[in-house]
């Protein structure tokens, strides 16, 4: 199979074009071609007055080779015809290599802390292969979490184990549902992450889009299937279980169990540890336990809003509304006079704000879309770096502690009652309180109160978003705009620090734990989430079939 990359069509090209296209580049006769599909589809919208559509497509031909061949001598420095790479996946421990080792009388299942998209992930593929994995989840199942998740936004009423961070499906099920990535994946895992996530109910086209999302009620059916998958392979679900505490053997530290909330004692040799990013608990038990932690950077901000019809004029000019193009993206980066970062974050079209706080008198924003994406808003983080050992202590839990001093500016800011506090763009700019809003109606629930968002955020992301603001409305016009509204604040961007891991996915200095996904600072998102739990699960199984781990990019 060869695959064609840079087809480029207009955005009206009539359905036989792409075939047409395919047949020019390669100089196919009529009878040569014998079949072709999208492997990926996006677009270039740098010219708004012609946007192209780019496709990537992996087409069958006659005489393969000779057509190869031919295309590489006549243009020998274009790299767009190649062979398609094989993006299979296979289990580096069969199923019947498992259901033998699970057998043993002295037999203890692997054990998955966390049902975010790198536990249940994880939980799959070992299940896959026969090793019957236990998934230790502290909230509740999806549709219950659901229904405390809205708890909070309709009534201001928040439950700590169960809401946008805890439960089934992690914080990315209410998100935008965002399935692209930009880690490196060399062994197409992340193909195996949408192939898995589509046979659980996603719209295929998530396989060739180039920005694929699901929204967020699409995700609560899905990680429904992808339970009823693990089980089906063998799989257990326990929810309502939080992990207190570890046990380790005397002078090795290895893993040789987990000690959960209500003080059973679990016995494992291999523990995987996919809490997410907001876990805070778990990781001063982990740290009080001895497992090596370090700070890491992440950002602090805003989720600022705009009528999506803006956002959708800036980018796409006339071409506005096409359905082919939906509701428009964008992406910003600013480099501040004061050496800050500022970038847009978890950019969400045609959705809302809403509210992603885990812990009592706190306020902490998110963004989330349906698969729709037709509310009448766009929102995105608008964030600003942070250095750890500059703005706060270059200790393990530090990052915690900074993050929880802005998100309680942040609760009493908005009145005491998870209303957010909300500021118009022009007033931020101009430096003085909102005391009402205009025309952008903010969508963030249970509320948001006008005030001066100065008092929950550092000084130094002040000014770095006072600069960056302007400058993005060069690029995107309107979105500088009086009455945009800015709603604080955004923390959560990605974990404050990592549990390193040797190569072979072990913990370093734990053996038997393996750090996995977000929360460790490995993935930041659905996708890549997704991946690091197959390389885990992979990792895991080649240990407990005494096989050398190798090649698995951890």
């Amino acid at each position: 199979m060869l695959r064609l990359t840079e087809l480029r069509l207009p955005l009206d090209h009539p359905p036989q074009a792409l075939e047409e296209a395919v047949r020019e580049r390669l100089s196919l006769a009529p009878d040569a071609l014998e079949s072709f599909s999208v492997f990926r589809r996006g677009h270039d919208a740098r010219r708004r007055s012609a946007i192209k559509l780019v496709y990537t497509v992996d087409c069958v031909v006659k005489e393969e080779a000779a057509v190869l061949a031919r295309f590489r001598a006549e243009h020998p420095n274009n790299p767009h015809v190649t062979i398609a790479p094989d993006m299979s996946w296979q289990p580096p421990v069969t199923q019947a290599e498992g259901a033998r080792l699970a057998s043993q009388p002295e037999y203890r299942r692997p054990v998955v802390i966390g049902a975010g998209p790198c536990g249940f992930m994880a939980a799959l593929m070992l299940a896959r292969m026969g090793l019957r994995p236990l998934l230790l989840e502290r909230g509740k199942v999806v549709r219950e979490r659901t229904v405390d998740t809205f708890a909070l936004w309709r009534r201001a009423e928040l439950t700590p184990e169960s809401n946008v961070q805890f439960g089934e499906g992690g914080a990315g099920t209410f998100s935008d549902g965002k399935l692209y990535s930009q880690v490196r994946d060399p062994r197409f895992l992340g193909r195996r992450v949408l192939e898995e996530f589509v046979k659980a109910g996603a719209p295929e086209e998530i396989l060739y889009l180039a920005h694929p999302h699901i929204g967020t009620f699409r995700l609560v059916s899905m990680v429904e299937h992808i339970r009823a998958e693990i089980e089906a392979a063998g799989g257990e679900y326990r929810f309502g279980t939080r992990v207190d505490g570890l046990e380790m053997e005397a002078g090795t530290r290895r893993i040789t169990g987990v000690r959960t909330a209500s003080g059973e004692l679990i016995a494992a040799d291999h523990v995987v540890m996919a809490v997410g990013h907001s876990a805070r608990d778990t990781f001063a038990m982990l740290h009080a336990a001895g497992v090596q932690m370090q700070t890491k950077p992440f950002s602090i901000g805003v989720r600022i809003e705009h009528p999506q019809s803006v956002i959708d004029t800036a980018q796409f000019g006339p071409s506005a509304g096409n359905d082919l193009l939906g509701a428009a993206e964008y992406r910003l980066v600013h480099h501040a006079s004061n050496g800050r970062g500022v970038y847009s974050f978890c950019m969400c079209p045609g959705g809302t704000v809403v509210a992603a706080t885990s812990e009592v008198g706190q306020v902490v924003t998110n963004g989330m879309s349906q698969y729709s994406r037709a509310e009448r808003n766009a929102n995105s983080g608008m964030v600003v770096d942070l250095r750890p050992g500059e703005d706060y202590p270059d200790e393990p839990l530090a990052g915690i502690e900074f993050q929880r001093h802005w998100e309680r500016q942040a609760f009493l800011a908005g009145g005491s009652n998870y209303n957010a506090p909300a500021q118009r763009v022009g007033d931020f700019l101009a430096g003085r309180p909102s005391t009402t809003l205009g025309a952008v109606v903010p969508s963030y629930k249970p509320g948001v109160t006008p005030t001066d968002l100065s008092k929950c955020l550092p000084a130094f992301a002040v000014e770095a978003l006072r600069e960056a603001l302007p400058r993005f409305d060069r690029k995107l016009r309107g979105f500088a705009m009086e009455d945009a509204v800015m709603t604080g604040v955004e923390t959560r961007t990605s974990s404050p620090l990592r549990l390193p891991r040797a190569a072979d996915g072990h913990s370093i200095g734990t053996p038997g734990l393996y750090p996995a996904g977000e929360g460790a600072g490995y993935a930041g998102g659905i996708l890549s989430a997704g991946i690091d739990g197959i390389r885990i699960a992979e990792a895991v199984a080649l240990n407990m079939a005494g096989r050398p781990v190798e090649g698995l990019g951890l």
